[in-house]
């Protein structure tokens, strides 16, 4: 299909669906009993055992919920509980595209960039014929207002081609990104502390320079065994490797001096735990996507800071589709030369319309079934590929966790409200977490996210807890779990070393806190039941 046919294709299939998100109230919300469109054709239904989708709820849990139900009609309060509420961590977050829009303009004016005046991307200085300089944003209210549109999805209009606007961002605003990632975590840091997380797994590409060039000295070689062994000769992924620690070396330190960690003026970024996530990019050669991936998965055994790796760009490109079912391979052999890495992976942001119906058959299952991802990213054409209820009883036996962000399902796909498989996951008993992708190119936030599912799927109080649990549940962390089992198909309850009177509610005893001193992951969990109760305590009073 040609350039031009795909890009009409997207305008008639992927309509922008950016500021009516949170038009529903819970009055009228459907239940999250509702099969979603595409379910039948797709040859499905559910399973007979659905897993149950509310659990009981304690005193506190309750009336917290008759408090959040009172408020479907005081929009002001609404919102403000769901930024009060304890969200567990953000754990399918991209650095360059998390950034306030605005904040992007401020470093591009700092550090004297130029803009192209066609097309609004910034460029290295001196300022040529055509550009203008960054800094013109700083008194030229059109001109700032124009870069934030071209730069975010600000104002982004209806019937549009949301797709295309949200990606090409990226290369518009690019120049600005590579060259401050701690000022960027930063921002991002003290953002998600705000927003009362306590985790944040984000997205970069380590070294990039040195990937690229390592790939091209050694080329391509269809034995992946083969190829990696050229990789690894003679210490030069090791070389890349070592350039990608001191890179985050030079990062964390200009964190650390932006957040003013360690002093008495600590910006609130300081407590977040913050792991990297390595991007591979999928529209690459097939060489610098192996060599990017096995830096990744080298540095996730080599260095805490970085703990998995991904795919990123479209997954609808043309590169991509064509080598989809190669790299999903090359993850697999990476595996198990990595077994210590963690892998998640962009999976099914995919929807009709967009791509051809044979690539709509088998993301989402090769991923799980070849890649062995430990987690999918989006996910959202589930109910349209080949076997789907396989995989999706697959996941939930795996508990492979969906990370869920609407606004850019909703921004890119079109897909948002009963056409999202949301309530089939859930029904299926596929752990799901709440996620923002792209939060300064969506301009939405994390509680934005919460209050659509709560509005739109009729979710209780102890749902949005339960997801908020998920995202630690599920997060790259090492360590233990405070929790037992599977929670997403039997409810979290607590390991027995922290168990009290209330299956639900874990206490301190000693042998809980020798589970807490060498558990980083339990270590967090016991600070979100901790804020939890705060938060209860403070809703349950308002309804008393």
């Amino acid at each position: 299909m040609s350039k031009q046919l795909r890009s009409a294709a997207r305008r008639r299939a992927v309509p922008a669906a950016v500021g009516s998100l949170l038009a529903l109230s819970l009055l009228t919300a459907p239940s999250a009993d509702a099969q979603p469109a595409g379910a039948q054709q797709a040859g499905g239904g559910f399973p007979s055992r659905a897993v149950p989708r509310s659990r009981p709820m304690t005193v506190a849990e309750a009336r917290t919920d008759a408090y959040l139900r009172s408020l479907r009609s005081r929009p002001v309060s609404l919102r403000g509980f769901f930024v009060s509420l304890p969200k567990g961590g953000d754990l399918h977050n991209h650095l360059s595209g998390a950034v306030p829009t605005e904040y992007l303009i401020e470093l591009a004016a700092e550090d004297g960039l130029c803009v192209e005046t066609a097309t609004l991307t910034a460029v290295a200085p001196p300022c040529g014929p055509g550009t203008r300089p960054a800094a013109d944003a700083r008194t030229d209210r059109a001109f700032h207002e124009a870069l934030v549109r071209a730069w975010s999805m600000e104002d982004f209009p209806p019937g549009g081609n949301g797709h295309d606007h949200f990606f090409d961002t990226f290369g518009k605003f690019g120049e600005v990104t590579w060259r401050h990632r701690g000022k960027l975590l930063a921002q991002v840091a003290d953002h998600v502390a705000g927003q009362n997380q306590f985790y944040l797994e984000t997205m970069v590409t380590p070294a990039s320079d040195g990937a690229k060039q390592l790939a091209a000295e050694v080329g391509w070689d269809s034995d992946l065994a083969a190829l990696h062994r050229k990789l690894v000769a003679g210490g030069k992924l090791e070389k890349v490797v070592v350039a990608a620690r001191r890179e985050a070396d030079d990062g964390d330190a200009e964190f650390r001096a932006t957040e003013r960690c360690g002093t008495r003026h600590a910006r609130p970024g300081c407590r977040l735990t913050v792991r990297w996530v390595s991007q591979a990019s999928r529209g690459s050669a097939p060489e610098r996507v192996f060599t990017q991936l096995a830096l990744g998965m080298r540095l996730a055994e080599r260095d805490p800071r970085f703990v998995a790796v991904n795919l990123v760009q479209p997954e609808d490109g043309d590169v991509a589709l064509r080598d989809y079912s190669l790299q999903m391979r090359m993850v697999r052999y990476l595996r198990g030369q990595y077994p210590k890495a963690h892998v998640t992976l962009h999976a099914g942001e995919l929807w009709p319309g967009l791509v051809k119906p044979k690539d709509l058959r088998f993301h989402i299952e090769e991923a799980v079934d070849v890649a062995r991802t430990e987690r999918v990213g989006h996910g959202v054409d589930l109910v349209h590929e080949d076997g789907w209820q396989s995989t999706a009883r697959t996941m939930a036996a795996r508990q492979v966790a969906v990370e869920v962000p609407f606004s850019s399902n909703a921004q890119i796909l079109g897909v948002k409200g009963a056409d999202h498989p949301f309530t089939t996951y859930r029904r299926y008993g596929v752990p799901i977490v709440l996620a923002t992708d792209d939060p300064g190119v969506s301009r939405i936030d994390i509680s934005h996210e919460y209050q659509y599912a709560a509005t739109t799927y009729g979710l209780s109080y102890a749902e949005l807890k339960d997801l908020a649990r998920a995202s630690l549940q599920y997060a790259f962390l090492p360590g233990a779990s405070l929790w037992q089992g599977n929670p997403t198909t039997a409810g979290y309850r607590v390991v027995s070393a922290c168990r009290g009177e209330h299956p639900g509610l874990p206490v301190r005893t000693p042998a809980c806190q020798r589970l807490l001193s060498r558990s980083p992951r339990a270590e967090l969990e016991w600070r979100q039941e901790a804020a939890f109760a705060v938060f209860e305590r403070t809703h349950t009073r308002a309804v008393r």
